[in-house]
Parts: structure tokens; C-alpha cells; sequence
């Protein structure tokens, strides 16, 4: 059997670890290599008949023919590709473009950002992150740590659409109080309306709230607004929400020999550690596809886990309704936020 690769949104040559990004912005902290890592020199030592990784956008998906339709990088050629199984991955992005938190562009593009990010954030004294959720409360946590004293010191405002941040969860006063030790200043009950760049030259942006107040930036980072990667596919496989429909075994329904995992089916919700487990059952199953044997079901978690890492020496976290301590959370996620595993996901090693 010869595996075959596309990807889709975006066209890009390498794997983003974009669990990192919110520590990438803040300059000096991070290197590329540590969070982007090449695809294909991860599959090297695999012989050429075994494996094709094509850099290019699923434009199109037929399930009855088993077909997907792929643009290549280039955009002067497409490729019809036809499969027995077919495994969407294909993720969610950034409704803003103009912030790095997810794979939105190709490697060039998605570096550029990155730096353009990082010169924003050196050169802002006051940085608004709008979201308050899991994405925001870890730039704000990020920045503050970085800039909450000393010379280069910036003012740090997190606007929470809700009262409290996390949209309430239960871990939202230890989030809370983490952000407050941090110097973080957290607006409740400020969503934004509408945002515009100040006519004056003076690079400013301007944040108009629903509530009508108004907050004047140096550097404006939303962190909100979450769209699936799935315009390539037919309707019937996708829910009203437009994301993957699947089974108890991550078989997409209404169509045969098709699979999903990850964010692209927000099952129960986008989270790396789900998405681990869902890739790994997928792969266990259309293993035994292949075999001829029955699928199981896939199993992620017995109970909802939150981990936050709150700046580079604390986090706050959950497992069900029990609190994890802040050290834990450190060691687990805050310390490097993962990026060690980078080269051996890549590779699969780490498998």
C-alpha cells in the first residue's frame, strides 16, 4: 500500500507546532526549528514506492468515486488522486489572518508572519489580546511574563467577551488569579464590535467594543474565531456547524472507506491531547480495515481536561472537576510546551 499525503490549507512544505505560538511572538524566546519542522525530511528514510507527500490543497472530494482533487503549490498543475481509505486532518484556522496562532499560510508565509508578529510585539508598549479564551488567557499569560517589568515594561489587557474569562469554566478564577499575578488586566464583558487602524500614521489601533467604550492599541491580537478546513468537502459529510460528521469509530457518515480526526470534527472540542487520541485510533482502524477486521471504538478521554501554561514558570489546569496544581501543569505543558515531541512526530518516532 503506497500513503499519500496532500494537505490542505495550507499549501505548506512543513509541520507547525502551533501549540508554541503563543510563546513564538514574544522575541528571543523561541527559534523556527523548535516549532516548524520540514515534513518531508520526516519521511526520508522511508523507500519512494511506500510513501508520496505532495505539497498542495485538496480542492475536492468525490466519495463515491474515491477521488480528491489536489493543487500543487504552483497552482499550474492539480492531480486527481484516488484512494481506498482517506483520512481527513485537515484542521481549523484563524478567521483572522493577521495572527499566527494557527498553520494559515505556506512556510515562507507563516515565518513572515511570525517576525512581523515579533517586531510588533518588541516595539508595543500597550498590547490588547481579545479572547479570552484558552488561546487568550496564554498570549496575555506570554507577554506579561516576558514584559510585566523592567525596563521594556508594556501594558497587557485581556478583553473577555464574558464575565469571567474561559467563558466560566471552573478553572476561570485560578486562570484569573494567574493572569492578576502576571499584571495582566482583564476587561469582563467586552466583546469586540469592530476594529479599524487610527488615521494618523501612527500605527494605532483603535478596539470598539459592543458596549460602545473604545481601547486605543499599540498592537491589537484577537484570539478568537475558529473556522473548520473543510470547503473541499460534499455537504452531506459535514454537520450543521460544518465539521466532519463521524461515527463512535471516526468513520465519516455517508461515505465509505473515509475517516477524520482532530480539529476538523471538534469532537467534543479542538484540543491537542484529543486529537492524539483520535489519530491514533483512526490509524487503529483503518489498520484493521485493511485486514478485513472490524473497527473499535475510539476512545479519547474518561473525563475533559483544561491545562493552561500561565507565562514560562506556572500554569493552572483541570482534570474533570479536580484542580491540578500549578507545578503540575508546568512540568506537563508551561516548561516547553511540547515542542521536544516536534522531530518525533514528525518522523514518527514517537509512535
Amino acid at each position: 500500500m503506497k500513503l499519500t499525503r496532500p494537505s490542505r490549507h495550507p499549501q505548506n512544505s512543513h509541520f507547525f507546532w502551533n501549540l508554541a505560538s503563543v510563546r513564538a511572538i514574544v522575541p528571543g524566546v523561541l527559534k523556527e526549528e523548535q516549532y516548524s519542522r520540514s515534513i518531508a525530511e520526516g519521511f526520508a528514510k522511508y523507500p519512494d514506492d511506500a510513501f508520496e507527500f505532495i505539497v498542495g490543497s485538496a480542492e475536492a472530494v468525490d466519495p463515491t468515486a474515491k477521488t480528491v482533487r489536489v493543487s500543487t503549490t504552483s497552482g499550474a498543475e492539480q492531480r486527481e488522486l484516488t484512494y481506498d481509505h482517506l483520512v481527513l486532518a485537515t484542521g481549523t484556522r484563524c478567521v483572522d489572518t493577521a495572527v499566527p496562532w494557527k498553520n494559515n499560510g505556506t512556510r515562507d508565509e507563516i515565518s513572515s508572519l511570525m517576525a512581523q508578529t515579533q517586531a510588533k510585539v518588541k516595539a508595543a508598549k500597550h498590547i490588547v489580546v481579545a479572547g479570552a479564551g484558552a488561546t487568550g488567557v496564554e498570549v496575555a499569560a506570554e507577554l506579561a511574563f516576558e514584559y510585566a517589568q523592567g525596563n521594556d515594561k508594556k501594558e497587557i489587557i485581556l478583553l473577555s467577551a464574558h464575565e469571567q474569562v474561559l467563558d466560566g469554566d471552573s478553572l476561570a478564577p485560578n486562570a484569573t488569579s494567574e493572569l492578576h499575578k502576571l499584571g495582566v488586566q482583564i476587561r469582563p464583558s467586552a466583546r469586540v464590535a469592530r476594529t479599524h487602524e487610527l488615521p494618523d500614521g501612527s500605527g494605532k489601533t483603535e478596539v470598539v467594543l459592543e458596549n460602545g467604550d473604545t481601547v486605543v492599541t499599540d498592537l491589537y491580537l484577537p484570539t478568537m474565531g475558529m473556522a473548520p478546513n473543510t470547503e473541499y468537502l460534499p455537504a452531506a459529510l459535514l454537520s450543521k456547524q460544518k465539521f466532519v460528521d463521524v461515527d463512535e469509530f471516526y468513520r465519516v457518515k455517508n461515505a465509505e472507506g473515509v475517516w477524520a480526526a482532530g480539529d476538523i470534527v471538534w469532537k467534543p472540542r479542538g484540543s491537542f491531547v484529543l486529537t492524539d487520541k483520535q489519530a491514533a485510533g483512526v490509524a487503529k482502524n483503518v489498520d484493521a480495515a485493511l485486514r478485513g477486521k472490524a473497527p473499535s471504538v475510539v476512545k479519547t478521554l474518561p473525563m475533559d481536561v483544561l491545562a493552561l501554561a500561565t507565562g514560562r514558570s506556572r500554569g493552572c489546569g483541570r482534570m474533570g472537576p479536580v484542580k491540578m496544581f500549578s507545578f503540575m501543569v508546568y512540568y506537563i505543558k508551561g516548561k516547553t510546551l511540547g515542542i521536544q515531541h516536534l522531530p518525533a512526530y514528525v518522523d514518527g518516532t514517537q509512535f
